[in-house]
């Protein structure tokens, strides 16, 4: 079985019930979620062997996180426990017209205020065959832009590939130290995974004659994009999700995976969402086991959209599908007809 170790911030997700605005009544949803997290829950649904790594307090918020990995088989052997608080983000969900909101409330989070001491990378590898991390890591600060170096330093050492999803968050750091940091992580990157907006942000690559706000997505520019990214770090593969914003509650969405020398484009799905939150995570995920899984290029692709199509069907941040129901809806079945 292969092992795939993840690394990131797990955070509590606290939610109004349904479409309902902040405190449009006296109740909120509490779930856990986070886009490493994300990743690695869905890789145990596929039935790999999922190792999540990250660092939370020893109280019942702390235990709850943890458990809520457990419960789907998730190894949480490896996480670190110390550090007083686990971070909080807000999040009212958009519909229609009326767009999704997101605060955060994870300052001095027992991962953000870890130290590169707190992680014994040689030990954590110890039979994985791939590393996994997103931008949004190295955004809590420089200690973690440290901690993901050596982190990355030792996957190299051991033959490990290592993926990374820029996820660029405007609200945890500024472009140029977006630029700066992950211009070194990404010298030890092998897959790539940027949407239409990362690659602008943290390098300033963008795609000609695409405007997402209106729905318009070229194909050229997007192939453009890809071949900078490898060109410049010398990416194995570019992965690039592809959404059409409709509204908040309507998208196309679809993926492009550059290996090197060709480009694949997946079928297009029209998603009536019921949760984008985690949907790019389910992507980099089925990616990930598709990759592992010695799925060809074409296929690849189509496996990690299809899942990350699926993600916008369900609540929360964790992914609850398996390999059969993506590969089910890739093989072109997206009737949503009633299983008997």
């Amino acid at each position: 079985m292969k092992k795939v170790v993840t690394f990131g911030e797990l955070m509590l997700r606290l939610a109004p019930n349904g479409y309902y605005r902040f405190f449009q009544n006296d109740q909120m949803q509490a779930t856990f979620g986070g886009g490493e997290a994300n990743v690695a829950v869905s890789l145990a649904n596929f039935g790999l062997d999922s190792v999540y790594v990250t660092k939370l307090p020893e109280h019942a918020i702390g235990q709850g996180a943890v458990d809520s990995l457990r419960y789907f088989g998730v190894d949480t052997s490896k996480i670190v426990r110390g550090g007083n608080r686990v971070g909080i983000y807000f999040l009212e969900k958009g519909a229609s017209q009326r767009g999704s909101v997101c605060i955060y409330d994870r300052a001095h989070s027992a991962i953000q205020e870890a130290v590169p001491e707190d992680f014994d990378w040689d030990v954590i590898f110890e039979g994985a065959d791939w590393f996994h991390f997103t931008g949004i890591t190295p955004a809590l600060g420089k200690n973690l832009v440290e901690i993901c170096r050596q982190a990355c330093i030792a996957a190299k050492r051991k033959g490990i590939r290592i993926s990374c999803d820029l996820n660029y968050r405007g609200k945890l750091w500024t472009r140029e130290q977006a630029r700066e940091a992950m211009t070194d992580l990404c010298k030890y990157v092998d897959v790539c995974i940027s949407n239409e907006e990362d690659a602008k942000d943290v390098f300033g690559i963008e795609a000609d004659n695409t405007d997402i706000s209106a729905g318009k997505l070229d194909h050229e520019g997007y192939k453009s994009v890809a071949k900078q990214l490898a060109e410049r770090f010398g990416f194995e593969k570019v992965a690039i999700t592809l959404r059409s914003s409709i509204s908040a509650s309507d998208n196309d969405w679809a993926g492009m995976l550059y290996d090197g020398k060709d480009y694949w484009f997946s079928k297009s799905y029209h998603l009536h969402i019921v949760d984008r939150v985690g949907g790019g995570d389910s992507f980099g995920a089925g990616l990930i086991y598709s990759l592992l899984s010695g799925k060809s290029s074409g296929q690849a692709i189509e496996f990690a959209v299809a899942a990350s199509a699926l993600k916008h069907s369900v609540e929360g941040d964790y992914n609850r599908v398996t390999v059969k129901e993506v590969e089910k809806l890739a093989g072109g079945d997206g009737s949503g007809r009633v299983q008997r």
